[in-house]
């Protein structure tokens, strides 16, 4: 695992110990799905790869692939973590889903994963259920003219072809 005297990977400001190390290291649980989610970025930066397992819906779990996850987190370098969109998802809540973006450089080229993430609370403890990743927002014409091989101008990340160029 990564240096865990740092500020913490999610963006929250806050020392590393005390914002998702606590969950990271089971000393607390994720008192919501923003905090879940923020913690399991954190923990593909720190490489704890366990909690990412842990931290899947039972249901999830026998589709999982530890040794992939940890070969694809140990080559990849996080750059940042971007909250978008929250809905439910609260101490109160069994429900909730959070849109985020993760910034990353996988193999000299930046890259985003963008995911509109699903978790439920079971017995008192959010899990991550899934995500999809959301369709791309219309934009104004900017003028900007996109070959059908170029990297599509809506800064999805996906060429123009298989975007906005449908």
């Amino acid at each position: 695992m990564k240096n865990a005297t740092q500020t913490c990977p999610c963006g929250s400001g806050h020392p590393y110990k005390q914002c998702c190390g606590l969950y990271i290291h089971g000393i607390e649980a994720a008192p919501t799905a923003e905090a879940l989610m923020r913690s399991r970025y954190s923990a593909y930066v720190m490489q704890a790869i366990d909690y990412l397992g842990e931290t899947l819906h039972p249901d999830n779990r026998k589709n999982w692939d530890r040794q992939a996850t940890d070969t694809w987190t140990r080559k990849t370098e996080w750059l940042q973590l971007e909250v978008r969109r929250i809905q439910a998802g609260g101490v109160a809540d069994q429900q909730g889903r959070v849109e985020f973006v993760a910034f990353f450089k996988d193999q000299g080229v930046i890259k985003q994963h963008h995911e509109w993430s699903s978790f439920h609370r079971l017995d008192g403890n959010w899990y991550y259920v899934g995500g999809v990743y959301p369709k791309p927002v219309a934009r104004p014409d900017t003028g900007i003219k996109a070959g059908r091989n170029d990297p599509c101008p809506c800064g999805s990340g996906k060429k123009y072809k298989k975007c906005c160029g449908i």
